[in-house]
Order: C-alpha cells, then sequence, then structure tokens
C-alpha cells in the first residue's frame, strides 16, 4: 500500500510540472496576473522572457517525464527508481531557483511549494532512507 501511495505522490508531483509548463507558454495562468517566468532573474535581463519561457517549457516537461517515470518505477520496483525520483526533484528546485525573479513576493507563484515538496522528497529519501519497499 505505501509503494502505491508514494508512487502516486510522485507521478501526481511530475504532473504539476505541466501545470506550470502551460503557465510558462502562456496557454493559461495559473492565478490572474501571474507572470512566471517572466522576470527571471537567472534569464530574462540576459536572454528575454521569450527565451525564458522556452527555457522553462523545456525544462518543465522533462522533469514532468523524469517524475513520472521515476514514479511509474516505483510501482514497477525498478532497481533505479530512487535516482530517477532524487535527479527529478534536484532538476525541479534548480529550474525554480533559476526561475525565480529574485522577488520576495508571492512566492507561491515562483515554484516556492514546489521547492519545499522536492526538499521533503529529498530528506525522505536521502536522510531518512526511506521508504524501503520489499522487492
Amino acid at each position: 500500500m505505501l509503494r502505491l501511495i508514494f508512487g502516486i505522490f510522485i507521478i501526481l508531483h511530475g504532473l504539476v510540472h505541466m501545470l506550470y509548463f502551460g503557465q510558462s507558454q502562456k496557454l493559461f495562468e495559473l492565478q490572474e496576473g501571474m507572470t512566471w517566468p517572466d522576470g527571471s532573474w537567472a534569464f530574462s535581463g540576459l536572454l528575454g522572457n521569450a527565451t525564458t519561457r522556452s527555457i522553462a517549457g523545456i525544462l518543465l516537461v522533462t522533469i514532468a517525464f523524469i517524475l513520472v517515470i521515476g514514479g511509474i518505477g516505483v510501482f514497477g520496483k525498478w532497481a533505479l527508481w530512487r535516482s530517477i525520483v532524487i535527479g527529478g526533484s534536484l532538476l525541479s528546485s534548480i529550474a525554480y531557483l533559476l526561475l525565480w525573479n529574485g522577488k520576495m513576493q508571492r512566492l507561491d507563484n515562483q515554484g516556492l511549494i514546489g521547492i519545499l515538496v522536492n526538499l521533503a522528497i529529498l530528506f525522505v529519501l536521502l536522510v531518512l532512507n526511506w521508504p524501503r519497499f520489499e522487492t
């Protein structure tokens, strides 16, 4: 049962990145007036917002794919599921930090909740070395 819950959680966490993909490509607004990832401290000044949105889109689809594969790996009892989920969580956190606008306002619209989820996943997997599923 724990394997099922954990695998579903990882897959859903991956799919949430597709919502941010839609936001980044201006397909819809997750919240009215939300402009993320425009104004990214790392990319927008150098590359402009259009290129920043393209970079964000590529990163977010890649992260979603990695995390969904990691969640499937939990179900399939793959030996590498843990490494896949760790890699996806790290990449996700790095992406949101780079795409952040550098301001301390509206952090929930800048990926802070996703970073906190990633940190929780990394803490559980790396520090607690849990969950240990029987193969």
